[in-house]
């Protein structure tokens, strides 16, 4: 006899799997949802706080540029933001 168990994503299982999390942003004053993986809200929160602006405004300056989804042009960003990063670091060095 087989026996199935059911695991529930807690938050701290979620954070450790990458599992997708919804959170509402405000865009040009309209309220709308984005899935990202945890890693991913975290990058957004530093990557606001270094230009000294809230998450909205970044996701409004995102939206503004996008071409199709808008959690596919969050991540985008993110990740040039790194790989620019990464290549200024590695210049410096």
């Amino acid at each position: 006899m087989t026996h199935v168990t059911t695991a529930t994503t807690t938050p701290r299982t979620a954070v450790r799997s990458g599992a997708i999390v919804k959170r509402s942003v405000v865009i040009a004053g309209h309220q709308t949802s984005v899935s990202l993986e945890h890693a991913f809200w975290n990058a957004l929160k530093q990557a606001a706080a270094r230009r000294g602006m809230t998450i909205n405004d970044l996701v409004t300056r995102i939206d503004q540029q996008r071409q199709g989804n808008l959690s596919s042009a969050i991540r985008v960003f993110l990740l040039e933001e790194s790989l620019h990063g990464a290549a200024a670091a590695s210049t410096a060095a």
